[in-house]
């Protein structure tokens, strides 16, 4: 690694949060922290649910929803909505990127394009505006949508 940096495990991090809130982190929490940074993407409290379940059948759903909030509190996972009501989870990153979201099935795709980020940038500046944070979400069909090839929400 460069630049004097050390990478720290999510794991280790969870754990040092926890501590420091005078929780203590449980197997299930382990359970649960494990199989979500070993998924890619945007998952839904029902989807990390069904995954934990493989792996240990005693973690309850709810376990899994407040074991979520404490891993967004924790600066370690992020809330996204594409809309429809349904919240999904990503895993907080130091990268920037926007996502296109297919409207038929659900599937979303990350995009990183420098020249979105130099727009917006141009956008700031001309019009003397100071951002705060910022969400790219175009909606649409995939192309598997469009030719009937992937399965409806």
């Amino acid at each position: 690694m460069s630049g004097g940096q050390v990478h720290v495990d999510p794991e280790t991090v969870f754990t040092r949060f926890l501590r420091g809130k005078g929780c203590h982190n449980t197997q299930q929490r382990r359970a649960i922290v494990s199989v979500f940074f070993q998924e890619e993407g945007h998952l839904t409290i029902d989807d990390l649910y069904g995954r934990v379940q493989r792996q240990d059948p005693t973690v309850g759903q709810s376990t899994v929803y407040r074991t979520m909030k404490l891993l967004c509190e924790a600066g370690l996972a992020k809330e996204v909505s594409f809309g429809g009501g349904v919240v999904r989870y990503e895993q907080a990153s130091d990268w920037h990127h926007d996502h296109l979201i297919c409207e038929c099935c659900g599937k979303s795709i990350e995009v990183v394009d420098p020249k979105i980020e130099a727009l917006q940038e141009r956008l700031v500046r001309q019009y003397g505006f100071t951002p705060t944070q910022h969400r790219l979400y175009l909606y649409g069909v995939c192309p598997e949508c469009l030719a009937g090839q992937s399965p409806s929400k």
